[in-house]
């Protein structure tokens, strides 16, 4: 679809895309479900206006969207490493409960799985200047840039945690990586050194 041919009643959302995209949100399907099916139905509008304007929108397929972008401001870079850790945290923990990653959105998430949470990782947490205190009000910028959602009591995560999620598990398998050829480097020249 070009863009000479769209007509302003076609999106009209266009303005409320634009301030929640360049604020740094995620649209997510489940969330906001009227707003995800116009976005879907003109994605291709959407895209190729704010591409026009300078702005990459960016689809997933397990139903997020957002404004891609490399450059970062140092604020935002900090929120995005303290978001990081809360996620990685959370994955860890709830990894070693027993609970499968890629059923996220069904944990709740409330203050005494974050005291829990902060037991097992305050040195990490201090580090960072978070408590449990600190993880709840995390939550809440979290929910802000459209990561999770607060429901009478407690959090769930969103389908664009995924975003960490793929990093994290792209860092352990390099970690994996790495570790299977220190392996196998170590292993090949052993039997040389003892010759």
């Amino acid at each position: 679809m070009s863009t000479e041919k769209i007509q302003p009643d076609q999106l009209p959302n266009l303005a409320h895309f634009f301030r929640l995209f360049n604020s740094g949100k995620h649209l997510n399907r489940v969330s906001e479900p009227a707003l995800w099916a116009e976005l879907e139905k003109e994605q291709e509008a959407y895209t190729s206006l704010f591409g026009n304007l300078g702005f990459e929108l960016a689809f997933d397929g397990r139903g997020y969207a957002w404004f891609h972008t490399e450059d970062a401001s140092q604020n935002t870079s900090k929120t995005s490493r303290q978001l990081a850790l809360l996620f990685m945290v959370l994955f860890e923990f709830q990894a070693d409960a027993g609970k499968p990653l890629l059923r996220f959105a069904d944990w709740r998430i409330d203050k005494g799985l974050l005291n829990e949470v902060y037991e097992k990782n305050h040195d990490l947490l201090d580090a960072e200047e978070l408590d449990s205190g600190g993880l709840l009000a995390l939550l809440g910028t979290a929910e802000r840039y459209g990561f999770t959602i607060s429901e009478a009591g407690h959090w769930r995560l969103l389908p664009a945690v995924c975003r960490y999620l793929d990093h994290f598990e792209e860092l352990a398998q390099s970690n994996t990586d790495e570790k299977g050829t220190d392996w196998l480097e170590t292993d090949k020249t052993s039997p040389q050194e003892d010759e």
